[in-house]
């Protein structure tokens, strides 16, 4: 008896370090999910607030083509967001990995800096950047094109949002990259396979798991993003981050507000498990 009192001390006491942890979970992620979810099927008062009741009027006014147009277009732009960043972060990847180990760290470090500083500073940048009175604009008018300025645009946006997520983009595809044999490029080209052939029948199926990751890390907060879009874009062609803010604080319609948080959830939550397949699926036919 002795005996199996000591093992079940450990147990408890273990169960008992999992308490903190558990608690931060349930306050600061369940509890808080699920009073969104309550309140998207809420009556709304006279001034968007919560009245209780149940009703699916909110989930039905997102078929309304204000609502759907910005679902729409926050899903292409969050599409084209994450093939740029993974075309540009792939090439970036493969550059790196290609230098020797000693530099590798130096460049991760130059991609890394930048970012130490704050998100919203450097959003401003973009706009001294690409403005009337930046240097694209300064180096234009040396040639006589004046007047140049692609703030606000949805050139500006892009450009914005590929700045933001490309870091996210690179790690994993260079994670991938790094684990590869390069003996294996090294056959293929002795083999007759050209640059492109190599890339297309070694590096990228290898690659595979790290751009899947990017993907994954660079589509789920792009379709969030309401900042770049509003000083970048002049808010012409908000995403759904920035309809959640307008909802909530100008509109004070917190259960249509509730409403559009629950879908872009549920979108992140299907493009979570569709990648999730596709990793599955290539880490079986790696074992395969």
């Amino acid at each position: 008896m002795i005996h199996l009192g000591r093992k079940e001390r450990p147990k408890r006491g273990s169960l008992l370090l999992l308490i903190p942890g558990i608690a931060s979970v349930v306050l600061l992620g369940i509890l808080p999910l699920f009073i969104v979810a309550r309140n998207s099927f809420a009556v709304a008062d006279d001034y968007g607030g919560i009245t209780g009741g149940f009703t699916l009027e909110h989930y039905a006014k997102l078929l309304d083509p204000v609502y759907s147009k910005t679902l729409l277009f926050s899903l292409g732009l969050g599409l084209l967001n994450t093939v740029v960043c993974i075309v540009v972060g792939y090439l970036t990847s493969y550059y790196i990995v290609s230098r020797p180990e000693g530099r590798q760290g130096m460049l991760l470090l130059l991609i890394i800096i930048p970012f130490w500083t704050d998100f919203l500073v450097r959003t401003f940048a973009w706009i001294t950047i690409l403005g009337s009175g930046g240097p694209i604009a300064g180096l234009l008018g040396i040639f006589g094109i004046t007047g140049f300025s692609m703030i606000p645009s949805n050139v500006a946006v892009v450009l914005g949002l590929l700045y933001a997520f490309l870091p996210t983009a690179i790690f994993p595809i260079y994670a991938s990259m790094r684990s590869i044999d390069p003996s294996l490029k090294e056959a293929a080209t002795d083999l007759g396979c050209s640059w492109w052939g190599v890339h297309r029948r070694v590096i990228l199926p290898l690659s595979r798991p790290g751009i899947l990751g990017a993907a994954l890390l660079t589509f789920i907060p792009t379709m969030g993003v309401f900042v770049i879009p509003v000083l970048l874009g002049g808010g012409k062609d908000p995403l759904v981050g920035n309809l959640i803010v307008t909802l909530y604080t100008e509109f004070r319609n917190q259960p249509m507000g509730a409403a559009v948080s629950m879908v872009l959830l549920v979108l992140m939550v299907l493009s979570m498990g569709l990648i999730g397949l596709l990793m599955k699926r290539t880490s079986n036919k790696k074992g395969a």
